[in-house]
């Protein structure tokens, strides 16, 4: 059941959430407790055939999943690799693997076949999107950039971003962070870091122990909140059940209620509700509540 916040907020439908590389090797997706709790809808996009039998065995009547490979709309080699996780349009950097712990193993391809692509803006069934996730091992970029008519009406991108290459030619963190600022959206929060141990060392007879080389992130984008205004009041709604529901952000749904509620757009009740819903008081004017 939804809390009395979430009527408040009263959107037209169901917040809709894109998965692009919707492998579940990685386990419970950052949208799993809205999947769950019946608040959003999932289009999922997986061409690995193994992956998407097991997504469609476990799909709810809110998901649905395609074969597609999204990327630039023309034929690649696929590189499929000795870890799952891995597999990817671009080809492992041998070289750069062999100095992390394990990964020139892990980037082992293991078979080649050449597959068609479909550009993100070509999706004509795709639906609505308010949540686009990603996490296509170095094909970030380029889905990026042959979706920026379908992801103007996003209101959040939760993106893989490498700061070292695991692949020949992978676009790194600055070059995917341009693209996003330049469709209007801003980082918002590191969902989660990935570190792994340089080689050749081992301490204490293990791999994984004592390493701090960031080599990945999970990173949340989300449309410029100092523009909500460019937002529809839809996108805005969509953007405030998001922050809370998916990444714990209370600042940035206050600050997405509380424009609706300038605007008229929802009862000044949300407000209260929400902070109840949450624990917490709410006031809106930046004053600590203490002082």
């Amino acid at each position: 059941m939804a809390e009395a916040w979430v009527d408040l907020v009263d959107t037209a439908r169901l917040t809709a959430v894109v998965d692009i590389g919707a492998n579940p090797i990685d386990g419970d997706p950052p949208y799993g407790p809205m999947l769950r709790d019946g608040l959003c809808t999932v289009v999922g996009f997986e061409p690995q055939p193994e992956a998407l039998a097991e997504l469609l065995a476990a799909a709810g009547p809110n998901e649905r999943y395609l074969p597609h490979a999204v990327g630039d709309g023309g034929e690649h080699e696929l590189k499929v690799t000795w870890m799952n996780g891995m597999t990817s349009l671009l080809e492992p950097d041998v070289e750069r693997l062999s100095t992390l712990n394990e990964f020139a193993r892990y980037g082992e391809v293991l078979q080649r076949s050449t597959i068609a692509t479909t550009r993100l803006d070509d999706i004509a069934d795709l639906g609505p999107l308010d949540l686009l996730k990603i996490d296509v091992q170095g094909s970030e970029l380029t889905i990026f950039r042959n979706g920026r008519t379908t992801l103007a009406g996003a209101v959040a991108v939760h993106t893989e971003m490498s700061f070292v290459p695991l692949y020949r030619d992978q676009p790194l963190f600055g070059e995917v962070d341009a693209e996003l600022r330049a469709q209007g959206f801003v980082l918002h929060t590191f969902a989660a870091l990935k570190k792994w141990p340089i080689a050749p060392g081992v301490l204490d007879g293990n791999i994984f122990t004592t390493h701090q080389q960031a080599i990945e992130a999970d990173v949340a984008y989300v449309k410029d909140f100092a523009r909500l205004d460019d937002l529809d009041a839809e996108q805005v709604k969509h953007l405030a059940l998001l922050a809370h529901h998916v990444y714990g952000s209370s600042d940035l749904a206050v600050r997405c209620l509380a424009h609706l509620v300038d605007g008229g757009v929802v009862d000044a009740e949300v407000l209260p509700a929400y902070g109840a819903a949450t624990g917490h008081s709410v006031a809106t004017n930046g004053v600590r509540s203490d002082r």
